[in-house]
C-alpha cells in the first residue's frame, strides 16, 4: 500500500537519507523507530511532498507520488508532529473545513465527520473550541480529521510528542485499532514503549535503515529498549 524505493535526500553536504527502501502493508502498524536526527521527519516531508528528491520512488495505493501527486496525496491521512488545528474553531468546524478541502460537503461530510468523531470517542465534545481541549484530545481531533476522506494510508510523525503517559497510550491504542481494521499505518517514534511485539518495525539511524521485520523477530528475548539502544549507539 505504501512503498519507498531507494530514496535519498541531502541538505547540502549532509546526507539525511541514504537509499531507504521499505514497504508498509495494509492492516499493519509499521513503526519507524529512530533516535532524534535519524531522518524520520525528512522522510515524512518527502512522503507528503513538502520536499522532493531527484532519486528514489514513492508509491501510495498504487500511485507514483512524483507522477500522480494528487491521487497519491488523496490516499493519505497525515498527523504531523507539530499541531495544526485552528484553535479558534470548534472540533466540528475544524473537521468541516478539512472535509471541504477534499470536496466533501453536506450530509456526506456530516456522516463522515460523525463517524470519525465516534471512532476517536470525542463526539460529545464536537462543539468545543480546540483551544479548550487538552493535548490528548487535540491529537484525537487531528486523527479524526485525518480519517475523514477515508485514506488508504495513515502517516503519523511522532504524534504523541508532549503528551502525558496516559494520553500517549490512548492515542497509540487508537491507531493500533485502526491498523487492525485494515488501514496501512506508518508511525514514526523514538519511544520504544509505543511499539508492540507484533508490529512491523523499521529501524532508522543516521539516514539508513539498519533493520526491518516483525519487532519480536528482530529483538528475540532482548527488551526492545535495550535492543534499540545497542543498535543506535545511544547511552541509557
Amino acid at each position: 500500500m505504501l512503498t519507498v524505493s531507494d530514496l535519498s535526500f541531502s541538505y547540502g553536504a549532509k546526507q539525511a537519507l541514504d537509499a531507504v527502501t521499505f514497504a508498509a502493508e495494509p492492516g499493519r502498524f509499521t513503526a519507524l523507530l529512530g533516535p532524534n536526527g535519524a531522518g524520520k521527519s525528512t522522510l515524512y516531508a518527502l512522503l507528503t511532498r513538502l520536499f522532493t528528491s531527484p532519486s528514489g520512488r514513492i508509491t501510495v495505493a498504487g500511485h507514483d507520488l512524483a507522477r500522480e501527486p494528487r491521487a497519491a496525496l488523496a490516499a493519505m491521512g497525515v498527523v504531523f508532529q507539530q499541531p495544526t488545528l485552528d484553535l479558534d474553531l470548534t472540533i466540528r468546524q475544524n473537521l468541516s473545513y478539512f472535509a471541504a478541502l477534499h470536496g466533501l460537503s453536506g450530509r456526506n461530510a456530516a456522516v463522515r465527520i460523525d463517524a470519525a468523531l465516534d471512532r476517536l470517542a470525542i463526539r460529545e465534545r464536537a462543539n468545543e473550541r480546540a483551544r479548550a481541549l487538552n493535548g490528548g484530545h487535540r491529537r484525537r481531533t487531528e486523527l479524526a480529521r485525518a480519517l475523514i476522506h477515508q485514506p488508504k494510508v495513515l502517516l503519523c510523525d511522532e504524534p504523541t510528542v508532549g503528551l502525558d503517559a496516559q494520553s500517549r497510550a490512548a492515542i497509540t491504542d487508537h491507531v493500533h485499532d485502526l491498523a487492525a481494521d485494515g488501514l496501512t499505518v506508518l508511525w514514526a517514534t523514538h519511544l520504544t514503549d509505543e511499539v508492540r511485539a507484533d508490529d512491523d518495525l523499521l529501524l532508522l539511524h543516521r539516514g539508513r535503515l539498519q533493520a526491518e521485520g516483525r519487532a519480536s523477530d528482530l529483538t528475540g528475548d532482548t527488551p526492545l529498549k535495550d535492543w534499540f539502544l545497542a543498535r543506535t549507539e545511544v547511552e541509557a
